[in-house]
């Protein structure tokens, strides 16, 4: 499969009234064509940090260095001009938040007609014929009204419809859903990975992935990038993440999803597993692994060198930064 979007030791440094923050340390990936990635990790991990640098939508102050490429074409040298017909049209965003992403002010027809007209060059009865077809691909009934309302107007699940609409409107090769279902009910949820499942096989367009929700993962994604601390510490292809995770980490993450082996082995009522700790703060290069306060499996290497990312199992596509991956496979198992 060819890689549509390379990212290579990605490195993002964001500044707050304390000094600097080392958000995202030498992070590398990509996506094929037509292929879903998934990023995961809990909050504060440096997905969305990730996601935002390739559009570069961080604070004027944030520093990125590594290397973003999208079909070749090097996005951190392009300009402001370059990168407004970028956004939007070759890579567009779907942002976790949809009332506020979406203009209070402007209906929802005018919102999407902005961005036919900007990515497109549609004009006059064009622009409302593809908006309304835009809203039916969505599942959203009553399209005709529906132009013509506002975001207060509509529910948390037609919001993200619309976004989604907005951000096919352009017509772009890499989709970017930053947690696409939080806080929607589990209906509207299965509604929305619905849609997404039916346009990636509609249209074949790649799709980035941002999540928590491993269960969403498990239901869209083909390869999964776990990131902790800031950085990639595990990818594999989906099943065989969720068969054999590598990076205790990962297999922290999956132990803790409900209905897990974990939880069915407690005596009583199930419980949820847990992993003990913190994340480490972010303000200094680590020198060690990150995960080694909270691993159960930590040796002294752990704790005084930072472990590289290597191929691991049969094939080398599956890629772990751990000095005992084995470990982490035995207590998943």
């Amino acid at each position: 499969m060819q890689d549509l979007l390379e990212v290579e030791n990605l490195q993002v440094r964001l500044f707050d009234r304390t000094g600097p923050v080392l958000a995202v340390r030498g992070v590398s990936l990509s996506v094929g064509r037509g292929e879903v990635v998934a990023l995961v990790g809990e909050s504060g991990c440096g997905k969305s940090v990730t996601a935002l640098s390739l559009l570069r939508l961080l604070p004027a102050s944030a520093q990125i260095s590594g290397s973003i490429r999208l079909d070749g074409q090097d996005l951190l040298a392009l300009n402001s001009q370059q990168l407004r017909t970028i956004r939007g049209g070759e890579i567009a965003m779907v942002f976790q938040e949809p009332m506020t992403s979406l203009n209070p002010a402007f209906s929802v027809g005018n919102q999407i007609a902005e961005v036919l007209r900007l990515h497109r060059g549609l004009r006059g009865g064009g622009v409302r014929a593809r908006a309304l077809e835009l809203l039916r691909m969505v599942g959203i009934g009553a399209a005709d009204k529906r132009l013509r309302s506002f975001p207060h107007e509509l529910s948390g699940g037609m919001r993200q419809r619309v976004m989604i609409a907005m951000a096919l409107a352009g017509e772009p090769n890499l989709l970017i859903l930053d947690e696409p279902t939080t806080a929607l009910d589990v209906t509207t949820q299965a509604q929305i990975l619905d849609i997404v499942r039916d346009l990636r096989t509609r249209t074949g367009t790649a799709i980035l992935l941002i999540t928590h929700d491993l269960g969403v993962v498990a239901d869209l994604a083909d390869r999964v990038v776990v990131m902790y601390a800031g950085a990639k510490v595990e990818e594999a292809d989906v099943y065989e993440l969720f068969e054999t995770p590598r990076h205790p980490y990962a297999a922290g993450l999956l132990r803790a999803l409900p209905g897990s082996a974990a939880a069915r082995q407690e005596a009583g009522p199930p419980r949820l597993a847990e992993i003990p700790g913190i994340v480490p703060t972010l303000r200094a290069p680590l020198a060690s692994c990150a995960f080694a306060p909270r691993c159960q499996s930590a040796t002294d290497q752990c704790r005084t060198q930072p472990p590289l990312l290597a191929p691991c199992g049969p094939g080398g596509d599956h890629e772990v930064a751990c000095f005992h991956p084995e470990s982490a496979a035995t207590v998943s198992a």
